[in-house]
């Protein structure tokens, strides 16, 4: 399966708790698109590090997706995968403010992996992955949302839950223990 999890503004302690449940050898890869700010390169890769069981890395341009290893999208960066499991990395415009922007990175997951995505979207202050949620689910995939009330801004997940038939609606530790018994 190939996971990819996106959030912004109050996503952080939520995303530590995700990495800190996977277990060492997890058979799946994961992908994530946080938002960032743009012009910060260090400290963020190390600072989910500290809590993270499997290896955290940002792809490089043309870098093959392994099993067992968390990409983080590079700061100022759209982050595409394609059929080969490589990334492409863009600067192409901010799409809702943003960039990364987890809508280009869910619909990239959506269009390559299809029924083997599981999208995961978490607490922020945009609408950015609303669209690339239901690209996803649209796909054949598996889609879940923080529940709104655990959310610390609740926008992000209130506009997936309302254009996308989400499979699941959980808080952080039911998705970890979704994520676990995969």
């Amino acid at each position: 399966m190939y996971i990819v999890i996106g959030g912004s503004a109050g996503s952080f302690q939520a995303v530590t708790a995700l990495l800190a449940s996977i277990p060492r050898n997890y058979p799946h890869t994961i992908f994530l698109c946080l938002h960032r700010l743009k012009n910060v390169r260090g400290g963020f890769v190390e600072a989910l590090s500290l809590k993270s069981n499997i290896p955290i890395c940002e792809p490089y341009d043309k870098d093959t997706a392994m099993p067992g290893v968390a990409y983080l999208a590079p700061a100022n960066y759209h982050m595409y995968i394609d059929a080969n499991n490589q990334f492409s990395l863009s600067t192409e415009e901010p799409i809702n403010h943003s960039r990364p922007s987890i809508d280009v990175t869910f619909c990239s997951i959506a269009n390559t992996y299809k029924e083997n995505a599981i999208g995961i979207l978490l607490s922020g202050a945009n609408k950015d992955g609303a669209l690339g949620l239901k690209a996803i689910k649209d796909a054949g995939g598996t889609v879940i949302v923080q529940s709104p009330d655990e959310c610390q801004v609740k926008t992000m997940t209130s506009a997936a839950i309302k254009i996308t038939e989400v499979d699941y609606i959980m808080l952080t530790n039911n998705i970890i223990d979704y994520l676990k018994n995969l």
